[in-house]
């Protein structure tokens, strides 16, 4: 029986629906195959990266879907298991080309995406000032 201390850490999942709201605000990494929405956590729940995947009805029939899935979370494991200890949300929106793509090049867009998104959030741009009062119909002097 192996020591459960020598394992290496595990990529968590995403369950709950308000974590992959949550994950919605923070950075995006697109690519023709997918969509990595992605934050950082903080505070007491900051231990471990989580993934979840999102695979619509537009992208095929169930099977098809599941496909998608299953290809997806290999690539989880090979691309992001190094980055386990990361406290960060992601979610996979899959398109429908991640079907037939090679599976080194999921690989890669993941490992990308997650360099992408562990990016802290630039701020929010300021609210445009009102204008002043101008004079512009006003004669000078």
């Amino acid at each position: 029986m192996r020591d459960p201390s020598s394992r290496a850490p595990s990529v968590g999942r995403l369950t709950k629906r308000p974590d992959f709201l949550a994950a919605a605000s923070g950075r995006r990494f697109h690519t023709e195959r997918m969509t990595v929405q992605g934050r950082v956590r903080t505070g007491a729940d900051a231990v471990g990266l989580r993934v979840g995947l999102t695979v619509t009805r537009k992208v095929g029939h169930a099977t098809e879907r599941n496909r998608i899935k299953r290809r997806l979370r290999e690539a989880v494991k090979q691309a992001l298991a190094a980055f386990a200890d990361r406290p960060m949300d992601l979610v996979v929106i899959a398109r429908r080309p991640a079907l037939a793509a090679d599976y080194t090049v999921l690989v890669d867009d993941l490992a990308r995406a997650l360099h992408v998104t562990s990016k802290p959030r630039a701020p929010a741009p300021a609210a445009p000032r009102p204008p002043t009062a101008s004079h512009h119909g006003t004669p000078h002097a």
